[in-house]
């Protein structure tokens, strides 16, 4: 009986390098299968921090993925990672997928935005899953403690409000996107709260 997995963490918790080891240790098996993504920070591929990457189909929102499953028939399972950004309809597309065609789903995302709300993605993820699994590598704060925040920060200040989906660089901060400089850090609920990153 096929499963819909979502597995969850802030930045850094390893989602991406889960996902491409997953692919790999079933596509190793000769099974055969789909890699999604969305708003990679290098398009058409999963990659990771890490250094591993693999190629993988960028879905927009108008992609239907149960069609998707449909027209790549047989497959034995679909990795689905970023899918905080995919829409409500595609989670529940993903949950078609499963259950009318016996297909593995395992889904990789982010909890909450930078404002510390759940992503619509995520929140219908949450709903349907069949299995939520936090990840266990635990990313710090600059504090030490667990980060539980993915703050976005704009010209060195933590922002609150904005648009939901902003995609910045959290390797260099001198990196600008319409004039600012956008990253985003891990922080503790308590230094989250404060705006504190550190300095």
């Amino acid at each position: 009986m096929a499963t819909l997995r979502f597995s969850f963490g802030t930045m850094g918790s390893g989602k991406s390098t889960l996902a491409l080891q997953i692919h790999h240790n079933l596509s190793t098996r000769e099974l055969y299968g789909l890699v999604l993504t969305v708003f990679d920070r290098h398009g058409h591929q999963i990659t990771s921090r890490l250094g591993v990457a693999a190629p993988a189909i960028e879905v927009a929102g108008d992609v239907d993925l149960h069609a998707l499953a449909v027209s790549h028939w047989p497959i034995h399972y679909m990795v689905c990672d970023e899918v905080q950004f995919y829409t409500a309809a595609q989670c529940e597309q993903l949950a078609r997928v499963v259950d009318e065609l016996d297909v593995d789903v395992y889904a990789f995302g982010l909890l909450s935005d930078f404002r510390g709300l759940l992503f619509d993605g995520t929140k219908r993820m949450l709903e349907l899953a069949d299995e939520r699994v936090p990840l266990q590598v635990e990313a710090r704060c600059w504090c030490g403690a667990r980060a539980t925040h993915n703050a976005r920060v704009v010209n060195g200040e933590v922002v609150y409000e904005g648009d939901v989906v902003m995609v910045g660089d959290t390797n260099d901060p001198d990196a600008t996107l319409f004039g600012d400089a956008v990253r985003y850090e891990l922080l503790c609920r308590r230094h989250y709260q404060l705006g504190d990153l550190g300095r």
